[in-house]
Order: structure tokens, then C-alpha cells, then sequence
């Protein structure tokens, strides 16, 4: 069906778990997607539907039957104008009562069964849309999300409930079941009043639903307004849906894809707080293929470079994967996976990122696709307080215990301490080199005065010296320190040092913590405060405006003349990167192509 060229569009109506590796496969083959609810397992699935959606430019969207019936808009309609005054309070619930059966799709884990995800997904999606409407918007987004549920034999939550917490000050009530008899109705309490939407998901699929919603105003006799109806809500949904596709996306109050995604990651901080993970999330039941289904390899079209450290067989790509973010098994692999993919093939980790997690994950993702000896891993360590020799070695044995990676490729430590000579340092780092568990090693946040001091002792010593310096480094100067210690390579004596030294610069945030990003930064927009506390200044924001037109001139983007900047040095440097979305990773790369003249980056620099 998907290699027929007469078919424009797939329904994917397939259990749960399958629908983002069949939506990817439709997307992929030129063809627009309508993916039943929920779109996906979880937020990162949704993640990688929305890129290949994106890539392929074609329409997805969710199939929210409710959304395209008349009566929704004119809920919508009712809530903009007011009629019950500023809403306050949102109670929604879908649920039915059903016979435990632990083969059935609806109590097994492993087709991701339960309320929460089968129709806990419609209250959640009805709260946000009426709280997005309260405040003029197609849909809002909860600031605060708290769960809880009944898990039965199999794993999956029999019957939940949720607190929402909107920033407006909305308040949403949700509650869902597959085991439990509830009115699936639809109230919203406001400052003049509420209202009551009798039969909220219009869900009938021989039938039409006439709609209706009963409003109570203060002081007032309750009235009841009939909303006409046509046909069912699958109906007006295909036609929703065909509208879409002509125009490039659903109609309001049909879900948009970022409407799609808002509601995913409600659904998860609810399975999180309700200590609901399904099986195939956690690393040990993990699918062994990439989201799409495919197995994991590298596009050999990739525009990822590469470039060579000392003491190091294996090349290092341009671009290095930051481990410091993710929060989830899920997150890891699919962020992970896509860089891997694009060419990809080292990873910077921390003992003391997520209190050893980061590790963790990252070793646990290494084992599951079977290809440690295609990548390289950076473990730092000695971090202050724990910067002294001693304290060193047991983190080291900790991190690669955790990790099961065997062999640190690249060790750094995270931060220098100056009451410790630096030869001391420099052998406890040659004995775990003669022992096998460190390739190439280097400081992070270290004094290049310090680094140059460690190399002479090594040199007088004939052991091995630093390899690697991971200080900050970018076209925006560092104003203030992003964190306590954090030392900054970008002055004109440090660079002057690598140049002469050809020492490799790993260079954190490379990109200034996205100052460069378009409508990111500005004078007069204050509401980031590291932002502003660490790259605002007016010489910034002139290399901001170098950026910009330059990177009119070239047709990418100023976040790409800015990764540029860091890589067409003249010594050897590689950016490490921390994306929090495919989209972030794929959007970095044209900064690769983007060719810079010794001119250039002067220019850039200096004006």
C-alpha cells in the first residue's frame, strides 16, 4: 500500500505501540498520516513522527475524533466570548467498565493498555484545548501535572486520576478508567457561571451525535443550546483531516501537531507521577530496532565530519553528543538513535550528571545496539570538591561500572584543583592509561596555564600528556561564568595557546546557549536570566549582527555561522552540542557545510 502511488493518505489504527513506527513508514514514503490517539507511546515517539513529518512535508495529525464536531467548536466558541465569565475549574472524564481479560489489548502492557493512554488522552486533550480558548490560544499546556492510579496484574492502570495546573491559574480535574462506570462528561466552572457538555466526545460511530451544552450563568435560568450535526465525528474528522492536508494544517479546533505533542507530554508527567512505565520503555525490554523499525545504522549521506585526537584510533566526530539532559530510557535511545544515525560517534558524560544516570543510560543504550566499538565516550570526573588524585580513581572504576563501556576513550577532569601539584594529576592519569582504562585524557574548565604545566612534567617525565581541553569556547563571549568554575577559551591568549600547541579545544556551549538563534536574543528581551547574565553585552550582540548578515549571505542560519565559527579555527575543535529535539540536531548540521574564510572569522570576532 505504501509503494501504490494512488494512495495520498494511511489511517494507522494499529495498537498503540505501532503507531509511530507505521506513521514514519507512511511519512517516508510521500504519503500524509492520520495516526489514531494517543499519536504515540510517549513524547519522544511523538518527537520522531513530527521530524520525519517535517523532512518528508507532509501532514500528520491526530485522530481526535471530538475536535472536528460542531459542538466542540462551539464550545470553544462559548468559552472566547465569555459566556460563563473566566474560567476557573475544568472536570473532564472518559471511562467505561470492562472484565479484566490480561490478553486483551486494553490490560496488556506490552500493547501499552490501560486508561490513561486509551482515553485519559481525550480529558487530558479537552482540558488543554478549554484552557488554551480561556486565554485566546488554540490549546495551553499545563505548568504542573500530578497523577495517580490504580495499577492492576498486568502493569497498566485499571482507573487514574489527574491534577492539572495551567498558568493562568486554570485548574483541571481528570479522571479515566477501564475498569469503571464514569459520565464522560465535560464541566467548566467560571467566575458568572458553568458549563456542562453532556456527551463531551460525541463518540458514536454508526450514529450522529446531536451536540449539546447546558449553560448555567449567575442568576440566570439554565439553558440548553443544540448543536447540529451532519454526520458522525469520524466523518467530519476525514474531512478535517483532507482540509488539512490542502492547507498544511487541521483546522481549529482539529489537534495540531504541537497541540499533539502538549498533550503527549501530559500523558507522560501523568504515567510518571502515577508510577505507571510500560515494559518496552525500560532498557531491558527495550526494541532492539530504531523507532521506525529499522535496524540502527549510520547514513552513509551524512554530513557529520570528523577529525583526530591523540592517543586515539578512532576518529571523533565534529559534533559531540552532550549526556546531561535526558530523563528517560525513551529520550536516550530516540535522541541518540538520530544522531548515531546522521554520523554521529561520540558522547560526553559526567559522574556527576544525573547522579550517575546519565552513565547509565548511555552504557545501557551502547549494550542494546551492539556497537561499542563504533563510538567513542568521554567520561569526566573529579569535579569539585572531589578534584584530588585519590578521588579520582574511585570515580573513574564508579563510572565505568556503570556504564559497562570497559574503557574510558577520552577521560577529563571536570575541574583542576590548584593545591595539587600537577604532576600528581598527570601520573595517577598515566597508571589508568597503563592499566587500560583511559585511551586519551585531558582537563575541562582548566587554566591553559595549568594544561601547559601538566604537558612539560609529562614531557620531563616521558609519560602522556593532555590530549584534549574542554573549556567554553564560541563567537559570543562568555560575560559571566555559566556555572561556578567554568573557564572560558575564547580570549585572544587562548587561542593564540592552541594555535601554537595544536592541542584539540572541545568546546561547551559552542553555541552560546543558543544566543544566536533567531528572535533569541535582544536587548530588550530579559525573560531568560542566564541568558542574559552570561552573553549579554554590547560586543555579543554586535557579533550577533555580524552573524546575522552573514549568514543572509551564505543562506543558513546565524545559529550555523556560529557553529561555523567555532569549527573553521586553526587548530583542531569540535563542538559539543546538548539538542533537546531531533529537529535541534538536524537544524546544527548546514553549520558543517558553511565555509568560513580566515577573513571571515575575523570579522565575525573582531568587526
Amino acid at each position: 500500500m505504501l509503494a501504490d502511488p494512488e494512495v495520498h493518505a494511511v489511517y494507522i489504527s494499529t495498537p498503540h505501540p505501532l503507531h509511530a513506527e507505521w506513521a514514519i513508514k507512511t511519512l517516508n514514503a510521500g504519503k500524509h498520516a492520520l495516526v489514531e490517539k494517543p499519536f504515540a507511546l510517549n513524547q519522544w515517539q511523538t518527537l520522531a513522527i513530527m521530524e520525519a513529518a517535517k523532512i518528508n512535508k507532509r501532514l500528520v495529525m491526530e485522530a481526535f475524533m471530538y475536535r472536528c464536531h460542531p459542538q466542540t467548536a462551539r464550545l470553544v466558541e462559548l468559552i472566547k466570548e465569555k459566556v460563563i465569565g473566566d474560567v476557573r475549574f475544568i472536570r473532564a472524564s472518559f471511562s467505561f467498565q470492562t472484565n479484566f481479560d490480561a490478553t486483551s489489548r486494553l490490560f496488556a502492557n506490552d500493547l501499552a493498555g490501560g486508561g490513561i493512554m486509551d482515553v485519559g488522552c481525550y480529558a487530558a486533550s479537552i482540558a488543554r484545548l478549554v484552557a488554551g480558548a480561556a486565554v485566546g490560544k488554540r490549546f495551553a499546556d499545563p505548568i504542573e501535572v500530578k497523577g495517580s492510579a490504580k495499577l492492576g496484574p498486568t502493569g497498566v492502570d485499571h482507573w487514574a486520576a489527574a491534577t492539572l495546573k495551567f498558568e493562568s491559574g486554570i485548574i483541571a480535574e481528570l479522571f479515566t478508567g477501564i475498569e469503571a462506570n464514569g459520565d464522560n462528561a465535560l464541566y467548566i466552572f467560571g467566575s458568572q457561571g458553568n458549563l456542562k457538555v453532556p456527551n463531551a466526545f460525541v463518540a458514536n460511530r454508526s450514529n450522529v451525535d446531536i451536540g449539546k451544552i447546558i449553560i448555567s450563568r449567575t442568576g440566570e435560568p439554565w439553558r440548553e443550546e443544540v448543536i447540529e450535526a451532519g454526520c458522525t465525528s469520524f466523518a467530519y474528522e476525514a474531512d478535517a483531516f483532507a482540509t488539512g492536508v490542502l492547507a498544511g494544517e487541521p483546522p481549529a479546533p482539529a489537534q495540531s501537531i504541537d497541540d499533539t505533542l502538549g498533550n503527549m507530554q501530559t500523558l507522560d508527567r501523568w504515567r510518571e507521577s502515577a508510577g505507571l512505565t510500560y515494559q518496552q520503555e525500560t532498557p531491558k525490554s527495550y526494541p532492539t530496532t530504531t523507532i521506525s523499525g529499522s535496524p540502527l545504522r549510520t547514513d552513509p549521506a551524512s554530513p557529520l565530519t570528523y577529525g583526530q585526537i591523540a592517543n586515539l584510533d578512532r576518529k571523533v566526530s565534529r559534533l559531540i553528543m552532550g549526556v546531561d539532559n535526558q530523563r528517560t530510557f525513551p529520550q536516550v535511545a530516540t535522541m541518540f538513535d538520530d544522531y548515531f544515525a546522521k554520523g554521529g560517534n561520540t558522547f560526553d558524560t559526567a559522574y556527576i550528571y544525573g547522579g550517575g544516570s546519565m552513565e547509565r543510560m548511555l552504557g545501557e543504550w551502547i549494550a542494546l545496539r551492539g556497537i561499542r566499538d563504533q563510538v567513542n565516550v568521554i567520561v569526566k570526573g573529579c569535579h569539585t570538591p572531589w578534584a584530588y588524585p585519590v578521588a579520582l580513581t574511585v570515580q573513574l572504576k564508579e563510572s565505568l561500572e556503570r556504564s559497562k563501556i570497559g574503557v574510558a576513550d577520552i577521560y577529563m577532569m571536570h575541574r583542576d584543583n590548584l593545591d595539587v601539584p600537577v604532576g600528581e594529576f598527570v601520573d595517577v592519569l598515566n597508571e589508568h592509561v597503563k592499566a587500560g582504562r583511559i585511551k586519551a585524557f585531558g582537563g575541562s574548565n582548566w587554566s591553559l596555564s595549568r594544561v601547559q604545566a601538566a604537558n612539560d612534567y609529562a614531557k620531563s617525565k616521558g609519560l602522556q600528556g593532555f590530549s584534549v581541553v574542554s573549556n567554553n569556547f564560541s563567537l559570543a563571549r562568555m560575560v559571566n561564568p555559566v556555572w561556578a568554575g567554568c573557564v572560558s577559551a575564547s580570549d585572544p591568549e587562548s587561542r593564540a595557546w592552541f594555535e601554537k600547541t595544536q592541542t584539540a579545544l572541545l568546546s561547551w556551549s559552542s553555541q552560546a546557549r543558543g544566543f544566536f538563534l533567531p528572535g533569541r536574543a535582544a536587548p530588550e528581551k530579559k525573560e531568560d536570566e542566564e541568558l542574559v547574565r552570561c552573553w549579554y553585552a554590547p560586543d555579543n550582540f554586535d557579533r550577533l549582527n555580524r552573524a546575522t548578515e552573514l549568514a543572509a549571505i551564505k543562506g543558513v542560519a546565524p545559529i550555523n555561522i556560529a557553529l561555523a565559527y567555532v569549527l573553521r579555527q586553526s587548530f583542531p575543535t569540535f563542538a559539543l552540542v546538548g539538542p533537546r529535539t531531533m529537529e535541534e540536531t538536524r537544524t546544527s548540521l548546514p553549520g558543517l557545510d558553511v565555509q568560513l574564510s580566515p577573513a571571515e572569522v575575523k570579522w565575525l570576532n573582531d568587526g
